[in-house]
């Protein structure tokens, strides 16, 4: 199915693998490439030396394309960028808006820079910077959310700008591929069905509570760092609802150890990645403080398993996931059912 989004990345399907977190590692990515999608490799949690050894393993897994996630305000963005400019990576996918220096950069450097975005005006700005096209998510999608359904939002950015727009929230299978390209979008992009395949490195146990939850299992809470994250409801999380604000700070203090730790930062790094949230999305201090909760929680659960004591980010569609193919098995089974409901259509005559 040749769309906008495959004749840019030069992908045979229009399916991303969005960049998760302590998910979207070089196994996943690598398999998502070969099944003819495109897979993205999730750098927030990972080093820069880290980032390019998965880049490197990624190759040796695939010849096919891919791309990285990244923090457009991170400290260390500029070291990230390079990274992927120097190893030849296709696509640089975004989670917040990049700078217009910075788009220029990979552009010129024939990276295909792909931002994500929760809001029209978002869209708006990152496709007059010259952003190559834009994922936009709806409020049914995992991790950090908004509050715009996916129905209403993707119209809304479709008539927006003029660069492809792949949708993202509330995606699983073929049907949900042809709705969105009914919207005017140029292909889905999809992270808890590919975290729930057989090749997603999510331990057993994680990937069974997924799978046992219902579509009204997934909420929203501010709880993990102070911002809407849609997640799975576990007795866990009912805690940290229920922890007053004295507790969260010091949970999150020692989160922001444990963080650094992982991360490679410096203290002095962290402090000016805080400002740098604190400026990009009007945060209070203590939000900011709150933030080191997310990798470290997420971590907990997505890596060690440990359900009990981490959270697991996920959209709503985890509720109508029975199983866990392998990503070749994923991709084929959605463009067959996205064929068969574009051969299926009634035929529609005017009306006279």
């Amino acid at each position: 199915m040749r769309t906008a989004l495959t004749d840019l990345t030069g992908v045979r399907h229009p399916l991303v693998q969005t960049g998760m977190g302590w998910v979207a590692g070089p196994r996943l990515v690598a398999a998502t490439a070969n099944a003819g999608a495109l897979g993205i490799l999730g750098s927030a949690t990972m080093t820069p030396d880290r980032l390019r050894e998965a880049v490197r393993e990624v190759r040796l897994r695939t010849d096919r394309p891919f791309g990285v996630n990244l923090r457009a305000d991170a400290g260390d963005a500029e070291e990230r960028v390079r990274i992927i400019i120097g190893e030849g990576v296709r696509v640089a996918s975004f989670a917040l808006a990049p700078s217009r220096d910075l788009i220029a950069r990979l552009k010129d450097a024939g990276v295909v820079v792909l931002p994500s975005v929760g809001a029209r005006r978002h869209a708006e700005k990152v496709a007059a910077w010259g952003a190559d096209a834009v994922v936009v998510q709806g409020g049914e999608g995992g991790g950090h959310t908004g509050g715009v359904a996916t129905t209403v939002l993707l119209p809304q950015v479709v008539d927006a700008v003029d660069i492809p727009v792949v949708a993202a929230g509330g995606f699983h299978d073929g049907r949900g591929l042809v709705a969105a390209l009914a919207f005017g979008a140029a292909g889905v992009a999809m992270g808890t069905r590919f975290l729930l395949t057989a090749d997603s490195t999510v331990p057993a146990t994680v990937k069974a509570a997924y799978l046992a939850a219902s579509v009204q299992d997934v909420t929203v809470t501010t709880k993990v760092d102070g911002l809407p994250h849609r997640m799975l409801r576990t007795p866990f999380v009912d805690a940290l609802e229920r922890s007053g604000r004295a507790r969260a700070l010091l949970r999150a203090v020692r989160h922001a150890a444990s963080f650094r730790a992982v991360s490679g930062l410096t203290w002095r790094e962290m402090v000016r990645d805080g400002l740098a949230m604190r400026h990009g999305r009007d945060l209070t201090w203590s939000q900011v403080l709150l933030a080191a909760n997310s990798p470290m929680l997420l971590k907990a659960a997505m890596v060690d398993g440990r359900t009990d004591l981490g959270v697991m980010a996920s959209g709503q569609v985890a509720g109508l996931v029975e199983d866990l193919p392998s990503c070749a098995e994923l991709v084929e089974r959605v463009m067959r059912e996205a064929h068969e409901t574009l051969a299926g259509l009634p035929p529609v005559t005017a009306a006279r």
